[in-house]
């Protein structure tokens, strides 16, 4: 299975201006746990995650003071559409992150995470005997 089958099309885009508390909230809203931050001034793509947002608070920032420009990951790793979940299972292990923001041509296509690659691996990996009972 490819990452384009099993990655959310929705993605979140904000800006670096962007308060980790109103990023919160879009993502809480969208029961997701990233987003991608488009800095059009740096010139690039990078991503903040829930993990972003709880590590700043959790060090006792203000989260309507701090911005998610502050907090992004810019030194971002990136999927192709045609990887292979495999593959994106080893970029992520290897990491040591849990998304994947997938890039089609000059922009964001979708993002995958953890999460979707499980949904796609369960199912398939079940024992048939386990189905039934």
């Amino acid at each position: 299975m490819l990452v384009r089958d099993a990655m959310s099309t929705v993605v979140l885009t904000i800006g670096p201006a962007h308060t980790l508390r109103q990023a919160a909230r879009l993502m809480a809203a969208r029961r997701i746990g990233a987003a991608v931050v488009l800095d059009t001034d740096a010139g690039g793509l990078g991503i903040l995650t829930e993990r972003d947002i709880l590590t700043s608070v959790g060090a006792g920032q203000d989260p309507d003071l701090e911005t998610a420009g502050t907090h992004t990951t810019t030194d971002v790793v990136f999927a192709a559409p045609s990887w292979t979940l495999e593959e994106a299972a080893e970029a992520m292990t290897h990491g040591g992150f849990r998304h994947l923001i997938v890039l089609d041509g000059d922009g964001p296509v979708g993002i995958v995470s953890v999460r979707d690659i499980i949904r796609c691996w369960a199912p398939a990996r079940r024992h048939p005997a386990t189905l039934a009972g």
